[in-house]
């Protein structure tokens, strides 16, 4: 596994420390090492870091005494809701507590009149979408993983509906947030818009738990569509298959998800999940509205893929047929991995201006293809966002060598396009120094904020910005 140069540990818990926590939290803390493992490490390529201790918070309340503990005894603190980051941000790299939000699960008020609600930060994705189920609204960014609500505004998440539905960025509020002082804020009210000073919200959203710790969450939420249609469409080439996708959304199209998958991904997707769909690039699109909107779209898509190489639509509108199709792309990281038994995931994503999207895939499967490490290509590319993911063998130093050298000449690919380094994965421990050839001297304005706020660098150390 890559291995990742560790801060200074924070010295480990003194023996204060730990009396005022067993005295107060009592057994909402851990310092077992099955637990301390769990919470060190990562599903992707990062070794683990195992912190000195694991706090269950069940409130606001627990998370400002925590805080408020860690900035006494210069504990370094680290948030963590699933585990699910792909870029190492919720490991421990310089020891410290490591602060499970699990436990604060609550949805607290939906607001159902107004499209909106608030939860903990605890709560995930699908246990929210089962809550609001029989009000007729669901909340739509989905990475795919059952992440929590406070981790996804931590990454700015996004997944397949960001083409029609947006990001966290858009999908967000208001926050409740622990500052590294202790103080409990709120940084916004609940409406849709404000001219009220900065924008706090925006600040949180996408700091990666370096510059607070969320606990609430205020949401945007979308009326469950009439009609909702999948439909799969093989292609003779990925760029044809890129085009279909610009191309429609330039004719106006309201795709709500448009997913690329490679021939390889395919070829690993059908093994994992026994389909049995053509091994070429393919596009897994879906539409939503009324069945007179929805018929339209999907001949105008299909018209559009025809022009482009495109077979014949397999499009279905039952739930169980569009449940399993969405859940084979979602679990395109495990099928690619078990195309190699016993390797290591590593994944990894760009994000380019749409209209360059063919170019930079095309480049880029022209770069694997020549590889010796198994790789898949898969994306969100309605809004011009890919992921690369790789079959690495854990003992193999030179097929790492390798693989660096392919992702940093991916970044590159992107960034000479205008694009990003990270279209949704985030920096943590991996892109740091992509983040600078992306944005220069804005890191510097970003590390002014982080010290800013978090002085004693005891938020999420060693993510972002390679010195803490």
């Amino acid at each position: 596994m890559k291995e990742v140069k560790s801060l200074p540990p924070s010295g480990g818990l003194s023996r204060a420390a730990r009396e005022a926590l067993d005295g107060t939290l009592g057994d909402r803390v851990s310092y077992a090492e099955a637990i301390r493992s769990q919470h060190g490490s990562s599903e992707t390529h990062f070794a683990p870091s195992l912190p000195d201790a694991v706090v269950f918070a069940e409130s606001t309340e627990d998370v400002i005494f925590v805080v408020r503990l860690c900035a006494a005894h210069d504990i370094k603190l680290t948030a963590f809701g699933a585990g699910t980051s792909i870029e190492g941000q919720a490991l421990p790299v310089a020891g410290g507590i490591s602060l499970d939000m699990s436990r604060m699960n609550r949805v607290l008020a939906v607001n159902a009149e107004d499209f909106d609600v608030t939860v903990e930060a605890g709560v995930t994705r699908v246990a929210l979408n089962n809550h609001l189920r029989d009000q007729g609204l669901f909340f739509p960014v989905d990475p795919g993983a059952d992440a929590t609500i406070g981790g996804m505004a931590s990454t700015r998440a996004s997944g397949t509906n960001a083409v029609r539905y947006g990001t966290m960025r858009e999908a967000v509020l208001s926050l409740r947030v622990v500052t590294a002082d202790g103080r409990d804020i709120r940084t916004a009210r609940r409406a849709r818009k404000s001219a009220a000073g900065y924008d706090l919200t925006r600040l949180f959203v996408g700091a990666e738990g370096t510059l607070g710790i969320i606990t609430e969450v205020t949401l945007r939420l979308h009326p469950i569509p009439d009609i909702i249609a999948s439909a799969v469409c093989g292609f003779e080439t990925l760029d044809g298959a890129a085009r279909t996708v610009i191309e429609a959304i330039q004719l106006g199209v309201p795709l709500a998800r448009a997913e690329l998958l490679d021939d390889a991904q395919m070829r690993a997707v059908n093994r994992w999940s026994t389909l049995d769909y053509p091994e070429k690039t393919t596009l897994f699109l879906e539409f939503h509205g009324s069945q007179a909107a929805v018929d339209e779209q999907v001949s105008m898509v299909g018209e559009i893929a025809a022009a482009n190489g495109g077979g014949a639509f397999a499009w279905s509108s039952q739930a169980e047929e569009r449940t399993r199709l969405w859940k084979a792309r979602h679990e395109a990281y495990y099928a690619t991995l078990g195309l190699r038994p016993g390797s290591v995931g590593w994944a990894t994503d760009v994000c380019v201006p749409i209209g360059r999207l063919a170019d930079c895939i095309s480049q880029t499967k022209r770069d694997l293809d020549a590889a010796s490490v198994p790789a898949t290509i898969c994306g969100h590319v309605g809004d011009g966002n890919f992921h690369v993911v790789f079959a690495l063998d854990p003992d193999a130093p030179a097929e790492w060598e390798e693989v660096e050298a392919i992702n940093t000449r991916l970044v590159a690919r992107a960034l000479s396009m205008d694009g990003t380094c990270t279209g949704e994965h985030g920096i943590g421990l991996g892109k740091q120094e992509a983040l600078v050839d992306e944005l220069g001297e804005a890191v510097d304005v970003m590390y002014q904020i982080k010290r800013a706020l978090d002085p004693r660098g005891m938020f999420n150390p060693g993510k972002i910005f390679k010195s803490n």
